[in-house]
Formats: C-alpha cells, structure tokens, sequence
C-alpha cells in the first residue's frame, strides 16, 4: 500500500508537470518583433542599452487588488549603476520581473532604447541581460559546465579567463578534480561565497549589456564578502546594471540610488543626498550600519 501510494502521488505529479509545460504562456511575440530571430544579432546591437519605466502600474495576477508598482518612472541609462533600496515589498524584484518581460505591465511601458518591451521578442531580448540572483542556479554537473551554462560553445580557456575575472580560478584550482570537479545538487559542495563566484564567472562568459543583481552579500562572511564585490566589480564594467541592494556599504558608489516604498519612487539620488533628502533611507542607513557595527563587534569578542 506504502508503494502504491507513492506511485499515485508520482502519477499526480506527472501530469501537473505536463499541464505546466504544455500551457500557453501569457507573453506573446509581436508578430514582426524589432529584433525577430533572423535578425535579432544587428538590431539589439544597433540599440542602446539604456532601460526606461514611464508611468509603469502592475498587479500580480494573485493579488489584483494590490499594486507591485504604481506610476512607477524610472530611468536606467547606459553603463550606469543603479541601486534599488528600500523594505521588504518594495517592489524591487517586480522591476525585475517587468525587465525580463515575465509579466507586462497593466498601465505603462518599460523600454528598451525608447522601445517598448512588448515589440521585441522575449526570448532574444532575454539575450541581452545577465541575471546573478541570491540563490545562483547550479546543477549537478561539473565547474566547467555550469560556468558554460548560456554558452555551450565556450572554450575551456575562455571558462577559465572568466573564472579568473570572477576571483573563482584559485579555489576551483583546490577542488578535488579542479574544472572537472562535479559540485552536486544545487552546488551543494560549494559556499555561499563560491557559488556566488561561479554565478559571475557565468554571467561575465555569457557577456550580456545588461545586469541585474540581486545582492546575496549579506549573507556571506567578511572575507567572502570581499572576494564576491571584487569580482562584481568587475563584472559591473561599462554594463547597464541595477542592484537589489541589501547592503548599503556596497552600493555607495552607484551612479543613482533608488529609494522605493509601496511600488513607488520615493527618493533618487546618491548615499549623501539621500541622507539629508529621504527619512526612509536615512533610517534604513542608521539601522544597517548599526547591525554590521554589532556583528563586528561580536565576531571581535
């Protein structure tokens, strides 16, 4: 009985996944897309890289009554950075979700060099941005393969410029069969910080125009936490980039810093002005640095 149970719930699980995969999914290709397949290379490439919200509201369809964003306008120009602050439910990760083009928004448009979203094919607009998440996504295969993750055809000697780059070569060297090591379910054989270091290497081997990270740097130790924002350093490079920030220390020298409450922009401006302007990042200022004051502390004692 114990086994037939067991098959049943397999059975159940098997044709929810197959419902999933055979559902129509909601975002849709116009039919003569800016950057349609054939041509998809030269026309993102002609575009800048530049990154617009104008007037932006969006609702999950889970929560109809309540706005991810409101009247949300942003502006995210080229090669700059971009910080995204403020408490839980902001609506930092919806931005995220409306660059990618999971959803689209009910009112409003986000852009892509003045371009609507909604005229460009999804998946090769896709193309063009790199996503370092908290939680990077490994696989049970070995370093090679995860770095080459998004770019198959890559050498072994381009994995290794960007591990490299991403202060990840030195430890991948100590592992027990170096780039051929497998890392197990979901990286289990990995720290937080040496994931976070494959998932760079990833995203500077793929080489996208466009950044978006999910800062995971406060979860890590003071030595980690070092070798990871180096390597973003780098990654960061003369690459439109928006930050999740959840470390304030880490983004003081963003171009602009976005201060977000309820779905919409309640503050713009750097560390500085924003301490005078903004009572919201004034206290979330006071508040972080007074917690990484206490660990210190701790981790000293």
């Amino acid at each position: 009985s114990e086994v037939y149970g067991e098959l049943q719930r397999a059975v159940g699980a098997t044709e929810r996944l197959m419902e999933l995969l055979h559902a129509e999914s909601e975002i849709k290709s116009p039919d003569e897309p800016v950057n349609r397949p054939e041509k998809a290379e030269t026309a993102t490439a002609s575009l800048k890289a530049e990154l617009s919200f104008d007037e932006v509201t969006f609702n999950y369809p889970s929560r109809p009554d309540q706005a991810a964003l409101e009247a949300f306008s942003l502006t995210l120009k080229e090669g700059s950075i971009t910080a995204l602050v403020g408490p839980s439910g902001a609506g930092k990760s919806t931005v995220f979700e409306l660059l990618l083009r999971f959803y689209d928004p009910l009112k409003g448009r986000v852009c892509f060099d003045s371009k609507d979203l909604r005229d460009f094919d999804p998946r090769e607009l896709r193309r063009q941005v790199a996503l370092v998440s908290q939680q990077p996504a490994l696989f049970t295969a070995n370093v090679i393969d995860n770095i080459r993750y998004g770019r198959a055809d890559a050498s072994k000697e381009e994995v290794v410029a960007a591990a490299k780059a991403a202060y990840a070569h030195e430890f991948i060297e100590r592992l027990p069969e170096g780039y051929n090591s497998d890392l197990g379910e979901q990286g289990v054989r990995l720290s937080g910080g040496q994931k976070q270091r494959i998932a760079i290497a990833r995203a500077i081997l793929n080489d996208r125009r466009i950044l978006l990270l999910d800062e995971a740097t406060s979860a890590l130790d003071t030595e980690s936490e070092h070798k990871v924002q180096m390597a973003l350093d780098t990654l960061m490079q003369g690459r439109t980039t928006v930050i999740i920030a959840h470390r304030l220390s880490t983004i003081l020298h963003a171009d602009q810093i976005i201060v977000m409450d309820q779905g919409r922009v309640v503050g713009m401006g750097s560390h500085e002005e924003l301490l005078q302007s903004s009572d919201l990042y004034s206290r979330l200022a006071k508040l972080q640095f007074k917690r990484d004051s206490t660990t210190q502390e701790s981790s000293q004692s």
